[in-house]
């Protein structure tokens, strides 16, 4: 088993700055890309961004600049900082991980999700 738990969400004005926090635990032997993803009320799940192992990363043209997604192998943690926060940033925020389990299964995991919300 698996499991991931996102922190950080709250309620912040226009271009105002949230961290958010993913950790991963359980029977993990190793984590591969990671991700952000958000939906917003009567909208579909986006993806945010995604980082490998390796820390290679790629954004949604919506975000960029203004949010960094970053990891720590050694913790099994995500982050996602973000900036300059806009109101349609406003979403419940999921963290997503591709994990190798101890019992040499790939698991697809997400997290229970975490709500930022932007208004003055």
């Amino acid at each position: 088993q698996v499991q991931l738990v996102e922190s950080g969400g709250g309620l912040v004005q226009p271009g105002g700055s949230l961290r958010l926090s993913c950790a991963a635990s359980g029977s993990i032997f190793s984590i591969n890309d990671m991700a952000w993803y958000r939906q917003a009320p009567g909208k579909q799940r986006e993806l945010v961004a995604r980082i490998t192992r390796g820390g290679s990363t790629n954004y949604a043209d919506s975000v960029k600049a203004r949010f960094t997604i970053s990891r720590d192998n050694a913790k099994n943690t995500m982050y996602l900082q973000m900036n300059r926060l806009k109101p349609e940033d406003t979403a419940i925020y999921y963290c997503n991980a591709a994990i190798f389990t101890t019992a040499a299964y790939n698991v697809n995991s997400w997290g229970q999700g975490t709500q930022v919300t932007v208004s003055p």
